[in-house]
């Protein structure tokens, strides 16, 4: 008797092939290795074995060549088979052929009539064959990869096995649109999690197409074979394929292998829906083989699909056998999976007990008397409950259900300010949910960060990612939160990096676009208040973009806010300022400080406001640089009224010129005594009541500029010194301090005195410019001279007179040391020092 493949048929006893097993007895070892190669070629002997009562005589050596004709020599393949059972070999050599005419011969010419052991070929043939196979070449070196340097992210692998699961069941959803019968097995299409803390493992179980040996072969063997994607491909050729379902996930055919990334040994076992055998394929990590087998335990047979059972890692057990930390993997990577989702979770119920009392005899029994005590116990939860708001119609959902989805999904608790739900369709398909936050985050770096966890990034339904470096959105709207759904994205490997392409290029302008609508649409509402509140919140974000995103300076600029002269309290738009400007006015004046306040006061400002002409505030460190890269509004520039060369029309140009011939004098004299302190000295045309002001040059750092730039953690001081560029003093000629240096210059240019008025002059323009002294304790020991001079009434007591030039300045009959100085103007004071 003969057991294979758990049945028991009776096989018939022939002379001829009886002699052949004696003859393999005495054959040398070349005769038995061709013997041996006749074997593996054979398939099992279950396969056709009813074949055998029509085999009467050994066939010819021709016909023992041939593939078929082997196939068929069942009885003879189960003599042999316990020496050796290679399926691989599939040809013979002719050194082969010429072994096996040896073997015939042998057999024919001994006629030695040989007893079958039954009973030790049925026992060898119960026993069911393990199949041992080596991978690809390459694919040893790439699973090393893989595990070791492919993901970033160790539980990724749940993700992917999830992802591989709703495939499977994908395919038999659309197959059995046309096969019914392919689901009679099991009419259930979803998707089983068990994790066993006790013994480490997690079995992820689907009732999908499952997979034949042949197919389980090919795909668990050889890297980067995706059934899938062949799938995807055969529906293409189809006519009728754009009605039919093929929103399948896997695309990439290395996701099983992340299984190793957390386990030792991952185990496969399969059913094909086309199929009645079901196979285990085994696998461990670091080992250049795998084996395939049939399984034939009854307890371990499912109806359909494949289960997958990890033996985890030492280091994994504690954290992925623990069913809580599976849920909520499931619930971040896969809770829009289209297929329910069970995991195995630990529940506590309550029931009652009755409480024993012992009741003395002869008395009456008591009511009994219950507790309520609680016990634990495991039972399946279903984790994907929620349904992907953004495949809603936008019709269907309701304000109350974004706001929801928008607090349980990125953890907030205010409402958004504004919120956007499109699908986009023709050159590229992605459909998205985008919203505006109601306030900003208590750390500012995480807003400006460019990897911000703000867009959760899905194809197919499966989350990807949520770390970007400015893929899809651009830095300066890092403050948007959403979710970005897409067919056809294009990843890498690991699925978790996008590659840079046309499609994504695409799809981050649509999403900028989007989002540049939901900011108009605030600053357009009636409550005025909504828009002020995302300026506080997120202001500085805008005017980064004009930094950075040159391209969108167009619908950046409405988007500012600024204080302006006219404007103290209230911010306005760059529009309102067009308005308000002169008939005759061709530029948008600007001031930059630390404060409105300083601003306010600023000398730069007084000849503008004496003009009416209305003046920008940019008082927070962003807003120059963010100006500066605009450039101009409407064909209008932007002028900053702190540099040099500032136009402002002269209503009289000829006295400009004799005021300017009037102190040249007074303008070189000062530049000699100043130095390289400044470029040049030069007229005003900006101040009213200031005696002077120091003014950048006009393509260097502004005072503001020079100070934010000197706050830097690390600031570099040579940059410093070549970006801080000329330096400007221009005079206000009708001032009387100006008028008594002009004077002076000429009367006694030697003067110690004067020469010490005029760097006081240049140390306080230094700081009514907005700029700080370089010599602080040296400003402040002339500050207290003058005072010293203006409270004594008398003579410098730092004996300054002494050393005053006598070549032009007259002195009293007497002798005195003391030195008359010549009148300046008729505009002086009692206690004013030029009169000692």
């Amino acid at each position: 008797m003969l057991l294979a493949g758990g049945t028991t048929r009776r096989v018939l006893s022939y002379s001829r092939p009886s002699l052949l097993l004696q003859s393999m007895a005495m054959a040398p070892a070349a005769t038995l290795g061709a013997v041996r190669g006749l074997a593996a070629v054979a398939p099992p002997a279950s396969a056709r074995s009813n074949e055998l009562s029509q085999r009467h005589a050994v066939p010819s050596v021709a016909a023992v060549s041939s593939p078929s004709n082997l196939k068929e020599r069942i009885g003879f393949s189960t003599l042999v088979s316990k020496r050796s059972a290679i399926s691989s070999v599939r040809s013979f050599s002719s050194a082969e052929v010429f072994a096996t005419r040896r073997a015939l011969s042998l057999a024919r010419t001994q006629r030695l009539s040989g007893v079958r052991c039954m009973s030790t070929v049925a026992e060898k043939e119960a026993t069911v064959p393990v199949e041992k196979f080596e991978y690809q070449a390459e694919v040893s070196r790439l699973l090393d990869l893989i595990v070791h340097s492919l993901y970033s992210h160790k539980e990724v692998f749940l993700r992917e096995l999830v992802s591989n699961a709703s495939d499977a069941l994908d395919k038999l959803r659309f197959l059995s649109v046309t096969e019914p019968s392919l689901l009679e097995a099991n009419p259930n299409l979803e998707i089983r999690i068990q994790s066993d803390p006790e013994n480490g493992t997690i079995t992820i179980t689907d009732s999908g197409i499952g997979m034949t040996r042949e197919e389980l072969q090919k795909s668990l063997g050889t890297i980067a074979e995706s059934g899938t994607a062949k799938f995807l491909k055969a529906l293409k050729e189809k006519e009728d394929n754009s009605s039919s379902d093929n929103n399948l996930i896997g695309q990439f055919g290395v996701g099983f292998y992340s299984a190793f990334l957390v386990a030792n040994k991952v185990v496969v076992s399969t059913k094909s829906a086309k199929a009645d055998k079901q196979y285990v394929w085994e696998g461990e990590a670091d080992t250049s083989s795998y084996t395939i087998a049939e399984e034939t335990d009854p307890a371990k047979m499912i109806p359909r699909g494949t289960q997958i059972t990890l033996y985890l890692k030492t280091d994994a057990k504690d954290e992925y056998s623990d069913p809580i930390r599976i849920q909520n993997l499931v619930k971040n990577y896969s809770q829009f999976i289209s297929f329910p989702i069970y995991t195995y979770q630990e529940k506590t119920r309550t029931k009652e007990e009755i409480i024993e009392e012992e009741t003395p005899e002869g008395e009456e029994a008591p009511e009994k008397k219950t507790k309520t005590v609680s016990e634990k116990y495991f039972d399946w939860e279903l984790t994907n409950e929620t349904k992907p708001i953004w495949l809603r119609s936008s019709k269907e959902v309701t304000k109350e259900d974004y706001n929801g989805f928008f607090k349980s999904t990125f953890q907030e608790f205010i409402d958004p300010m504004s919120y956007t739900h499109f699908t986009t369709e023709g050159e590229i398909e992605f459909k998205s949910l985008l919203y505006i936050p109601g306030m900003a985050p208590y750390n500012t770096e995480d807003v400006l960060s460019q990897k911000t966890k703000n867009i959760r990034l899905y194809v197919k339904r499966v989350f990807i990612s949520d770390e970007f470096d400015g893929e899809l959105f651009p830095r300066y709207l890092g403050f948007v939160k959403g979710v970005v759904d897409s067919n056809d994205l294009p990843l890498n490997v690991s699925r978790e990096i996008l590659q840079e392409s046309r499609i994504v290029r695409i799809m981050r302008k649509r999403l900028v676009r989007k989002t540049f609508d939901m900011v108009e649409d605030i600053a357009k509402r009636e409550n005025k208040e909504d828009y002020k509140n995302f300026w506080t919140n997120f202001g500085k974000n805008i005017k980064l973009g004009c930094i950075e995103d040159t391209a969108n300076h167009k619908r950046l600029a409405p988007l500012l806010r600024f204080s302006s002269s006219k404007c103290e309290d209230e911010l306005m738009t760059l529009d309102d300022y067009v308005e308000r400007m002169k008939p005759d006015q061709k530029a948008i004046y600007y001031l930059a400080a630390d404060t409105i306040k300083s601003a306010k006061s600023a000398p730069f400002l007084e000849e503008l406001s004496k003009r009416d002409l209305e003046v920008l505030f940019l008082v927070e460190p962003i807003d120059e640089v963010a100006v500066t890269n605009l450039a101009s509004y409407k064909d209008h520039k932007f002028v900053d009224i702190s540099k040099e060369d500032l136009d402002l029309e002269s209503e009289d140009k000829e006295k400009e010129k004799e005021v300017e011939q009037e102190f040249r004098l007074l303008c070189d004299w000062m530049k000699q005594l100043l130095g390289d302190k400044v470029a040049k000295v030069k007229i005003s045309n900006r101040l009213a009541s200031s005696p002077c002001v120091l003014v950048s040059g006009k393509f260097g750092w502004s005072a503001n500029m020079e100070r934010i730039m000197k706050a830097q953690t690390l600031g570099d001081n040579s940059q410093l010194e070549f970006m801080r560029g000329r330096r400007v003093l221009e005079i206000n000629p009708n001032h009387p301090i100006v008028q008594d240096l002009n004077f002076a210059c000429k009367d006694t240019p030697r003067s110690a005195r004067a020469q010490k008025m005029v760097e006081l002059l240049y140390d306080t323009a230094l700081l009514a410019s907005g700029f700080s002294p370089e010599n602080p304790a040296e400003f402040g020991g002339r500050v207290y001279e003058i005072m010293a001079m203006a409270l004594s009434g008398k003579k410098d007591q730092s004996g300054l007179d002494s050393e005053e030039s006598t070549e032009d300045a007259p002195t009293e009959a007497s002798g005195s040391d003391d030195v008359e100085v010549v009148e300046a103007s008729e505009v002086r004071t009692e206690n004013d020092p030029w009169k000692q």
